[in-house]
């Protein structure tokens, strides 16, 4: 028997890379996709940029025809524009709708072709905390994360009755380079705020949308799985 395919975007780094490595451990045949950078060692990966529907189309073309039809998908890929409202261009807020909500939107439109043959697979989308509780600027990005839960819960009442389930894992703040860039008084203003005290690692992500690709988590769809030491409880 065959390997089932995994398909992670972004995954050369951070949370997606930690995400591609579990769902290996787990058993899949993982392909990860990225824009720039090399590619991690061990993996399988293409080139595919997110904001192309050609690219997209491609990508999935060549995945398709050297290994099969992904049957997890995990749209990971993202861009931050940080910046205060007022000060925030037409352009950075379209650019991060452009590549986290309409790029997520991309790969799972080419990937339903694959799964609806298959009769079965994963949705998972990568949200974000802020996409319900907000954030000072990041109303592109939060709206960008927001604008997702929408979008898989009609993915998954459109799906659903083919044996395809749709869901967000909606991490907190975690420990990627991207909050290493942080200083020591912000972190620690974050920290406070989170009612388990610390940041998330990459893997205690990847951990749960490892267990959504799975087949005890079948019977789950249209939800949001927050991954965030209770930050957004209660949203």
């Amino acid at each position: 028997m065959s390997q089932p395919v995994a398909l992670v975007t972004g995954g050369n780094r951070g949370i997606g890379l930690a995400i591609a490595q579990e769902l290996k451990d787990q058993g899949f045949l993982v392909v990860i996709t990225h824009r720039s950078g090399s590619a991690p060692v061990g993996f399988e990966s293409i080139s595919m940029d997110v904001t192309s529907t050609k690219s997209v189309d491609d990508g999935f073309t060549s995945i398709e025809e050297k290994f099969g039809f992904p049957e997890v998908v995990v749209a990971n890929a993202g861009i931050t524009r940080d910046g205060l409202v007022m000060r925030m261009s037409d352009e950075d807020f379209v650019d991060v709708i452009d590549t986290n909500l309409t790029g997520a939107f991309r790969v799972a439109r080419r990937a339903t072709r694959g799964l609806l043959k298959l009769k079965k697979g994963r949705l998972i989308f990568v949200g974000s905390v802020v996409g319900s509780v907000g954030a000072a600027g990041q109303v592109n990005y939060s709206a960008s994360k927001s604008g997702l839960v929408g979008m898989a819960r009609s993915f998954a009442k459109e799906l659903g009755s083919r044996g395809i389930t749709a869901n967000v894992v909606a991490p907190g703040f975690v420990k990627t380079d991207m909050t290493a860039e942080l200083d020591t008084k912000r972190r620690d203003e974050i920290e406070a705020a989170v009612p388990l005290a610390r940041f998330c690692s990459p893997q205690e992500v990847a951990g749960v949308v490892a267990f959504i690709a799975s087949e005890k988590a079948g019977y789950i769809t249209g939800a949001v799985i927050p991954v965030d030491g209770g930050l957004g409880m209660g949203h």
